[in-house]
């Protein structure tokens, strides 16, 4: 859903002279799968499930743009967005999708959770696009080393590429694929926190030595060693409980939907 419009260059000698087809345009490619266990990570210095990062759709691709720009110095073709998904697109995706200048792409999730051909879709449209001279600058927001070949190979139809990584850069990205980009650039916390946010969990472990009855954790008064007999109900409650929520989130942390 890119805009704009472009001109051909006309060059040499002769009346009719040679017609240069590449557009000036700069394009942008986004791995979520890096871009959202990287961030997460930048930002709260753990490893988060997806269901507990949240993106701010707008504010990102408006970042996306100007960074793209600025870099560049020219205006932009479109944002391409990788991600995957188990059967069909989830909320979030169907949101993201409908944001001007940007084209979703998917690939699957497997059934350990994990992306499946999300670096051949990158791979492809970067070898497309360069080959058609749709583009003359690429930025590439992603840190596998399957994509190395592929850099290289646009780069022989003169596309420049623009490394973009998550802080720190060089341990979440291939060292190889950094090598071969025309430059590099690292996002971190601070810019994050512009368009992401996490949700934390509280890991903090609860004591029910001084359950009440009716499964109450006011003051007791006392703190017996043993769990007495009648507070089992209420801890099974509690354990049936815990273990629907643990279900749920993994049942989203893989699928991008809640049961």
């Amino acid at each position: 859903m890119g805009t704009g419009t472009w001109t051909p260059t006309v060059t040499g000698k002769g009346p009719v002279g040679e017609v240069d087809l590449t557009m000036d345009r700069v394009a942008v490619f986004v791995d979520a799968g890096y871009l959202f266990a990287e961030g997460a990570r930048a930002l709260s210095g753990r490893r988060l499930a997806r269901s507990d990062v949240r993106l701010d759709h707008r504010a990102a691709v408006a970042h996306l743009v100007r960074f793209a720009r600025g870099k560049s110095g020219m205006p932009l073709l479109r944002i391409y967005w990788y991600d995957a998904t188990a059967n069909r697109p989830t909320r979030s995706q169907v949101v993201l999708a409908e944001e001007a200048d940007v084209k979703l792409r998917l690939g699957r999730v497997d059934a350990d959770g994990r992306q499946k051909g999300v670096d051949a879709l990158i791979a492809s449209d970067l070898v497309s696009l360069a080959r058609n001279r749709a583009m003359a600058d690429c930025v590439l927001l992603s840190g596998d080393d399957d994509l190395r070949i592929a850099v290289s190979e646009i780069q022989g139809f003169g596309v420049r590429v623009h490394l973009v990584g998550i802080c720190p850069a060089p341990r979440t990205q291939s060292r190889l694929l950094r090598q071969e980009a025309d430059s590099t650039s690292e996002w971190g916390a601070e810019i994050l926190r512009g368009f992401m946010h996490c949700r934390l969990r509280s890991n903090r472990r609860i004591d029910v030595s001084g359950m009440g009855k009716d499964g109450d954790f006011s003051a007791q008064g006392t703190r017996p060693h043993h769990l007495r007999p009648e507070h089992a109900p209420a801890v099974r409650d509690m354990a049936r409980k815990v273990a629907r929520q643990v279900l749920a989130r993994q049942f989203a942390s893989r699928t991008g939907r809640y049961p």
